[in-house]
């Protein structure tokens, strides 16, 4: 293979990867430099000049000519004058060799190596491009189209081709991916494995969140409303905190939409999400208030030391303060920075009457009463309140606990 046909292949095969010319010729430079060394030990006295255009490789060995007993003439800069003349007879010590080295006085081999390596050295470009091309997009949305489901990860093909991958784990619980569905998600991270960039995709990041919010709503997109805080419990619910500088401007109506247009959009990208939009504010009992929506508070005791609130709400209150699964209290307390505790407000006479549970402790054991304070439950009345398939939903005691809960109760009131 001579140089022509080399650099000629290797610059299609560079053009066909998008490499641009400056980059194509530095790798040329620095493979035929590498031949050099192998054979010369060094290439500091060798000029290497290249048109990618035309193929055409120039190789030029520089050497000072020195008297043939010279000291020197060992040196890899050197050459004696008897060689210099067998190179032009009237060359005289003093002046210097300028000897053109063609590719084929490397040996076969040599060449066939280059070729290789230069090969190898533009897919290991395309790699790192490919890289610093998807590191600048973390946390921006991408589309890609299903080409592979797998048990723990779903592959993508972007409009270029390039592999991404989507944990189930950065999935949404209701996805149902197909082979040739076309899919929008986050580059949550992109990371070289053995030389290797993987791209990675989320669609369960609060990022995910804000940036469908920025597509949909123009004033989030613009900067007129701010986008404080983002809590998720992915395909399930997700509480947005919002904050506009402009008084004029309703933050939480504008995410909204005329009839829920905008965030209706929203939605349904997350397999039906219940998105909760709330007015951000620095009162920390407002800010609590609003985050335990759709429940009213009627008072609410914080210990900013120990970073625990203790909310009560009338009894009808207390279930949609935890919502369904105990996600409203999880996703409240995760926005505030808070341990949210709920208790049921009583009345008088119900405070008279009722019993805390903690005096049913030689009788009940001890995680079986904290399971049931954690939905809000904290007296005898309001555990009798509720129906045995409240409490099956509402915690995770089996039946058999739940029934023999309720025998130790009502003893107590039958008493």
């Amino acid at each position: 293979m001579d140089a022509k046909v080399l650099i000629e292949s290797f610059a299609e095969f560079a053009r066909s990867k998008n490499v641009d010319r400056p980059t194509m010729i530095r790798i040329l430079e620095d493979v035929f430099r590498a031949m050099i060394r192998k054979k010369y030990e060094t290439d500091e006295n060798f000029d290497v000049i290249i048109n990618a255009d035309k193929g055409d490789l120039e190789i030029v060995r520089i050497r000072e000519i020195v008297d043939d007993n010279s000291e020197d003439i060992w040196d890899h800069d050197k050459i004696s004058l008897t060689e210099a003349r067998k190179i032009e007879p009237d060359f005289e010590i003093g002046e210097e060799t300028y000897e053109r080295i063609e590719l084929e006085d490397f040996g076969r081999r040599a060449v066939m190596m280059a070729r290789q390596t230069l090969i190898q050295r533009i897919k290991d470009l395309e790699k790192d491009l490919l890289f610093q091309q998807y590191e600048e997009l973390v946390g921006e949305i991408v589309t890609a189209e299903v080409y592979q489901i797998l048990g723990r990860e779903t592959l993508l093909m972007d409009a270029e081709g390039n592999e991404l991958i989507m944990p189930k784990s950065e999935q949404i619980p209701k996805d149902r991916f197909r082979k040739g569905d076309t899919v929008r998600a986050i580059v949550h991270k992109v990371e070289m494995i053995n030389g290797n960039p993987r791209i990675i995709l989320s669609r369960t990041s609060p990022i995910f969140l804000e940036r469908l919010f920025e597509n949909e709503v123009p004033e989030v997109y613009d900067g007129l409303i701010t986008i404080k805080k983002i809590v998720r419990e992915p395909g399930e619910r997700a509480k947005v905190a919002v904050e506009s500088y402009d008084d004029r401007i309703d933050p939480v109506g504008a995410c909204v939409g005329m009839k829920g247009s905008r965030i209706h959009a929203v939605v349904r990208e997350l397999q039906n999400e219940n998105i909760d939009v709330i007015n951000y504010t620095d009162n920390l009992d407002l800010y609590v208030s609003r985050a335990l929506s759709p429940a009213k508070v009627s008072s609410i005791q914080a210990n900013e030391i120990e970073k625990r609130i203790s909310v009560f709400l009338k009894p009808d209150q207390v279930s949609l303060a935890i919502g369904k699964g105990g996600f409203n209290i999880r996703l409240a307390s995760r926005l505030v920075g808070y341990e949210i505790d709920v208790f049921r407000e009583l009345s008088d006479y119900e405070e008279e009457e009722d019993v805390d549970l903690t005096e049913f402790s030689d009788e009940i054991e001890e995680w079986v009463i904290n399971e049931l304070k954690k939905t809000g439950l904290d007296t005898a009345k309001s555990v009798l309140a509720l129906t045995k398939e409240d409490l099956l939903r509402r915690t995770e005691l089996e039946e058999e606990t739940i029934d023999e809960i309720f025998k130790i109760l009502k003893q107590e009131f039958e008493q």
